[in-house]
């Protein structure tokens, strides 16, 4: 029974440890703080209060694992939080958990292609915020130990859609002049992508996928999706004020090496997951 450690058992990671246990795995999930903790005691599995960009608490905490995921929260922080959880936080797995297959997930914010072009593992990465760019300098560490390296797109699903709440509370703005094409991808397909590629880690190892949905869309054509099947008025049309949480870019990004393993996503395109798993959670 193979034994995997989900450092970082927060919206995906919760999901991916479920999968996991109910594959058989053997499974043990690292959360933040006692509040998470309390709320996953429930789980079957193991969950243990450990912080990931201390060494000694991972030293102290480290077992016999055949898989690390490290999908640890920014919680929001900025550059340095990004350097303390993700850049040392994998040194600190990668030391101490030296024969355990690491896969880390990342943002597909490193593609900093803003003409609307499609993007692959294989395209230029040079992104403008030095988030992401801290984010390109764990890739290098752990792809360089043999780890996966999992670029993930927009997050959504039940009780979570950034799309949706935007929506709903009024702050979406259409802008015509600076439309953009927006990449999601449900947090259950998610999970499935992630278990699929440590199952096949032989094949994957060492290398990057887009873990994304099939069909990438305007962003005025989902609002005008949401305004269509909730009977409400579109978006105010006038330029966005707000700043983009991981910069200005405008890609349409590629899951066909992911394809090519077998995945098919469950919720294919953003109306397959609003209709059958958004919508009903928000009510």
């Amino acid at each position: 029974m193979p034994r995997i450690l989900i450092a970082g058992c927060g919206y995906v990671g919760e999901a991916t440890a479920d999968l996991c246990h109910s594959n058989g795995w053997e499974v043990e999930g690292w959360v933040h703080s006692t509040e998470s903790a309390a709320r996953l005691s429930p789980k079957p599995y193991c969950i243990r209060v450990i912080d990931v960009s201390e060494r000694s608490e991972v030293a102290k905490a480290a077992g016999a694992f055949d898989a690390v995921i490290h999908c640890a929260s920014s919680r929001g922080g900025d550059a340095e939080a990004y350097r303390e959880i993700y850049l040392n936080g994998a040194r600190n797995l990668l030391e101490t958990l030296p024969k355990a297959k690491m896969m880390f997930t990342i943002s597909t914010s490193v593609y900093a292609q803003r003409d609307g072009s499609w993007v692959t593992e294989q395209s230029v990465t040079k992104p403008t915020w030095q988030t992401s760019r801290i984010l390109l300098e764990v890739e290098e560490l752990v792809l360089a130990k043999g780890g996966i390296i999992a670029r993930l797109a927009g997050i959504y699903g039940p009780l979570r859609s950034a799309m949706l709440s935007k929506f709903l509370t009024g702050t979406a703005t259409i802008d015509a002049s600076n439309d953009r094409f927006v990449n999601q991808v449900h947090r259950d397909d998610i999970a499935s992508a992630l278990f699929l590629l440590l199952d096949r880690e032989a094949q994957t190892s060492a290398q990057i996928y887009n873990i994304v949905d099939d069909q990438p869309l305007l962003q005025t054509e989902c609002y005008a999706w949401l305004a269509k099947t909730l009977n409400r008025t579109l978006p105010a049309t006038r330029k966005s004020e707000q700043p983009r949480k991981r910069g200005n870019t405008n890609k349409r990004v590629s899951n066909a090496k992911l394809h090519q393993l077998g995945w098919r996503p469950v919720y294919p395109t953003f109306v397959d997951a609003m209709e059958k798993s958004i919508l009903p959670s928000f009510g």
